[in-house]
């Protein structure tokens, strides 16, 4: 079931590009089109049997791969850019009041997206939580949407192309984003020292935890290089259309009437 949300997830996707290009007259950017279908293939790969065993090596592989890599690829899909360029006015209007909402601002701050993401990993991880989670499919389905969608949360707050008032500025998002790292980090070596002990109720092999906690720990620095990369690139884009935009409007006013 799973599976198939994400493959109709990217279809409506996909719709949603061909309606933008009968609507604007333009092609909806390919880039962001392969960031989405990149970001639902990183899912389809996390759920897949391949990653889907009771190892901790294999957990924290789809906890990498569905609470950070994924969440990358969708947010540089500008869904929320894609959807207000395809929806009537009316419908249009009224997401932009949402995101223009006090509650959205709260819940898509860097930092209040940085709990979400890095203290759901501390909650699962030092509580019974996670054994919990190897025995009850709901709790499994609940952890994996939790990791999924706090991640994409994060990963918008921090480096997303889609328009958001009031968003922090870079200095800010950078900041957050290496303290997230740190905490990341710090929670792999915990998990590390005390493989055995960590997560509490659970009978992993002293190895096989260690091996998971290693995984989190480098794997995450490559995800962080990646989202930070995003970062860069997203802001750099912005201040070039900025400076085009002033460039327009600079000529339009030096040009005398005739």
């Amino acid at each position: 079931m799973p599976l198939v949300l994400v493959l109709v997830t990217a279809g409506i996707y996909l719709v949603g590009t061909w309606r933008w290009r009968l609507r604007r007259g333009r092609a909806w950017d390919p880039w962001r089109t392969a960031g989405w279908v990149a970001g639902t293939v990183v899912i389809a790969l996390a759920l897949s049997p391949l990653t889907d065993s009771p190892t901790a090596r294999a957990h924290m592989v789809q906890h990498l791969l569905l609470g950070m890599l994924a969440p990358i690829g969708l947010v540089m899909g500008a869904p929320v850019t894609l959807l207000l360029g395809v929806l009537r006015p009316d419908a249009a209007r009224v997401l932009t009041a949402v995101l223009r909402t006090r509650a959205f601002h709260l819940l898509s701050h860097p930092v209040t997206a940085a709990v979400l993401n890095v203290g759901g990993m501390f909650v699962l991880y030092l509580t019974p939580l996670y054994a919990l989670s190897t025995e009850s499919t709901t709790v499994h389905h609940l952890v994996h949407a939790h990791f999924l969608i706090a991640g994409y949360l994060f990963a918008w707050a921090i480096a997303g192309p889609d328009p958001a008032p009031r968003r922090p500025g870079m200095a800010t998002r950078v900041v957050v984003l290496v303290l997230a790292g740190a905490a990341h980090a710090y929670l792999a070596k915990v998990l590390y020292a005390r493989a055995g002990e960590l997560p509490p109720g659970t009978e992993y092999a002293v190895s096989d935890m260690q091996a998971g906690a290693q995984w989190m720990y480098y794997g995450g620095d490559v995800v962080d290089i990646l989202l930070a990369t995003a970062l860069f690139a997203t802001w750099l884009k912005r201040r070039s259309r900025s400076r085009e935009a002033v460039g327009v409007g600079s000529s339009r006013v030096g040009t005398p009437r005739t």
